[in-house]
């Protein structure tokens, strides 16, 4: 009896994740879900500089103005709750130092600038549709920080405004790195906070969007990471305890489809060896001073060395 739908996915013909890949992932909280799997396993990449960023918009600002080397100074930052904040950026940047403030912006333009021209895969995971508007700028902002919800207009975008947002992105990459994949995918994240109703009509627009823009034959390409969710793990033991996120049982199974497809099979071999070696790292033995205990870590070492000459530091 089969108790599961499994949505078919064939390996990557070309271009999978290897060790000698470069991986820059821009997006939604599930950004860092997949980031810390490819940290785990020692993979080159490099995670949301500005933070989470949830809307396609927010994520096109930044690719624009890393490419473009903007500069950031006061008067692109603002002071609120006993703190300077930065609408293009997440909280998590956010200073008691406006100079602090502005110097962590300029140092992850010029990072973000630096990767987008030699990243080898550019994962850009996309949450929401809906967007706040800064009533007095009359700008689109990353995030709100708190600042009093009168101050903006709520809004859904378009699939017409955010496929062109993503075509933009496109562009942008491709003027300074035309041989990176890159690779969409929708957050399984449920943004509940927007409504059951707008969250599902937020999601598809997003993917309709999406599927306007991904054409594997110029190197963009779709991962259904919202759709495992949705279609193979369908129930709530999948969740987290907020019932909004996916659980590290979920995460683990999304990412293991996703190794299925993007990352090579000399790469998997290696996950072999580093996770031997991460496991190992985490073990507390009962007797530390035992020879069964000293043999193990010689072994530890040895596999530790045999990584370093592949150039896997751990």
């Amino acid at each position: 009896m089969k108790l599961q739908t499994t949505i078919p996915l064939k390996p990557q013909q070309h271009n999978q994740i290897d060790y000698n890949s470069n991986v820059l992932l821009l997006g939604s909280c599930f950004v860092e879900n997949i980031g810390k799997k490819l940290d785990y396993f020692k993979f080159q990449n490099f995670q949301n500089p500005f933070g989470i960023l949830f809307q396609p918009l927010a994520i096109e600002r930044l690719i624009t103005n890393a490419i473009n080397d903007k500069e950031y100074t006061e008067s692109d930052i603002f002071f609120h709750n006993e703190q300077w904040h930065c609408y293009d950026a997440h909280s998590k940047l956010s200073s008691y130092s406006k100079e602090e403030l502005q110097a962590s912006l300029n140092k992850q333009i010029k990072l973000t600038h630096n990767q987008v021209n030699k990243s080898t895969h550019i994962i850009v995971t996309l949450g929401t549709a809906w967007v706040y508007r800064h009533i007095e700028t009359d700008a689109i902002v990353a995030n709100c920080h708190k600042v009093p919800q009168k101050k903006f207009l709520k809004e859904l975008l378009s699939i017409v405004k955010i496929t062109e947002s993503l075509q933009s992105i496109i562009t942008l990459i491709r003027s300074v790195n035309k041989k990176a994949s890159i690779l969409f995918t929708l957050s399984p994240v449920r943004h509940l906070k927007d409504g059951f109703i707008e969250n599902t009509q937020s999601k598809a627009h997003l993917i309709a969007a999406i599927h306007q823009v991904v054409k594997p034959r110029n190197n963009v390409h779709y991962f259904p990471s919202y759709e495992i969710m949705m279609d193979e793990l369908r129930d709530y033991r999948f969740y987290a305890e907020d019932m909004i996120h996916p659980n590290n049982m979920a995460v683990n199974y999304i990412w293991d489809r996703f190794q299925g497809v993007w990352i090579s099979k000399d790469a998997s071999i290696t996950m072999e060896e580093v996770e031997f070696v991460q496991k190992g790292l985490q073990h507390k033995p009962f007797n530390p001073k035992s020879q069964e205990h000293l043999k193990f870590l010689k072994n530890l070492e040895e596999k530790k060395a045999q990584l370093y000459i592949k150039g896997i530091v751990i």
